[in-house]
């Protein structure tokens, strides 16, 4: 079954907090106690938002209070239902809603693997397919998240990163990470950006995984329209440039995600960290760096950590988020600073709040789909 969905992605800090209590584990329980069917915790690496304050992990006096991303996917009716609570809480900070296709598989992966060869994947040159699985969740033998990033590789996907959750809820439940446990429901989000053909053909493979043999608990899966803006330094196309607002008058927002290693440099500094320090410096609304722990881009095989390496390899994306008009002068940055490697992709974001010092902008109600549906 393909059905609308939203996805609400709250941007915090470590330290923020609601009710007596850390606000990311209070977002955790509002979406249990609403029975969200999706929702991941991600811890950032490197970042700043509204109060333009960076924190790194790399530096001990900036590492204390790291950008942490707190998203939930479900029907438009249940993400609704929760808004108004998490936007109580979140009173400081950047909360978006944007539009996913929900993608279920209620006989064990065969109805989507049917939908995906019946072309049923959205009509759009790029998209962006999200697989949610637990830590250590097995599909023939083998831990899920490297069997779908395989998948994905083998089709020739354009990239695909795995993100460990500390937290989250999967199907309505909530699953937590703790010490000296397995965690092995803990949530894994596998994101991956490619063709429409190409995801279209994966989708069927990864859908039949969970059916070959049954398997009790079947990834949940999003799909939503990107742009490729960039891929190993070759500029493909600009971010779109759409109107400022819908004719109601709702603003849109933008989004770039630059995928890269952590392995990769620009004039001796971690590529992500020098981005995020030059955008910061140039004035840029905010920027989040995650890390994953597994995956690829462009013609690179599968990689992560190794014991015997110096540098690490893992994938890390970093999110930046502004007005399209905004976003014209940050992809320019983004250009040169990647112009031997990564994957840049944009997407619009029809609803985004941000508050801070004397400051607000935007709401969360939905701008019109622009473009056919992009966005």
């Amino acid at each position: 079954m393909i059905a609308d969905g939203l996805r609400l992605t709250a941007y915090l800090g470590e330290r923020d907090r609601a009710e007596g209590r850390l606000l990311a584990d209070v977002l955790l329980d509002l979406y249990a106690q609403h029975g969200i069917a999706t929702s991941v915790l991600l811890r950032g690496i490197e970042g700043f938002g509204i109060k333009h304050r960076l924190v790194t992990e790399r530096l001990l006096t900036l590492s204390e209070d790291l950008p942490l991303l707190a998203l939930a996917v479900d029907t438009p009716e249940r993400i609704e239902r929760v808004l108004p609570h998490a936007r109580a809480l979140h009173r400081h900070g950047v909360i978006t809603l944007e539009r996913a296709r929900l993608l279920s598989t209620p006989e064990h992966g065969a109805r989507v693997a049917r939908d995906a060869d019946a072309g049923l994947v959205p009509d759009s040159h790029a998209v962006k397919l999200t697989v949610y699985t637990g830590r250590q969740e097995r599909v023939a033998s083998r831990p899920a998240h490297l069997a779908v990033v395989d998948c994905l590789h083998g089709h020739g996907v354009a990239g695909a990163s795995v993100l460990l959750g500390l937290d989250g809820t999967v199907h309505g439940a909530r699953q937590r990470a703790r010490f000296f446990a397995r965690n092995a429901q803990v949530p894994v989000m596998i994101e991956s950006v490619g063709e429409s053909t190409t995801i279209e053909r994966a989708l069927g493979d990864i859908a039949r995984m969970w059916s070959e043999p049954p398997s009790s608990s079947e990834p949940p899966m999003t799909l939503e329209r990107v742009l490729v803006c960039k891929r190993d330094g070759a500029l493909l196309a600009e971010p779109l440039q759409p109107p400022a607002t819908d004719p109601s008058g709702l603003a849109y927002w933008q989004k770039l995600v630059v995928y890269t290693s952590e392995s990769a440099r620009h004039e001796n500094q971690p590529l992500h960290s020098a981005l995020i320090r030059r955008l910061r410096r140039e004035g840029a609304a905010g920027a989040t760096a995650l890390r994953g722990q597994w995956g690829y881009h462009g013609d690179h095989r599968p990689h992560g950590e190794a014991f015997w390496s110096i540098r690490r390899r893992v994938p890390v994306l970093t999110v930046l988020l502004d007005t399209p008009a905004n976003m014209r002068r940050w992809f320019a940055i983004v250009d040169e600073m990647t112009s031997e490697g990564g994957l840049v992709t944009s997407e619009l974001v029809p609803a985004l709040r941000a508050v801070g010092p004397g400051v607000e902008h935007g709401g969360l109600e939905l701008a019109a789909r622009h473009g056919g549906g992009f966005g």
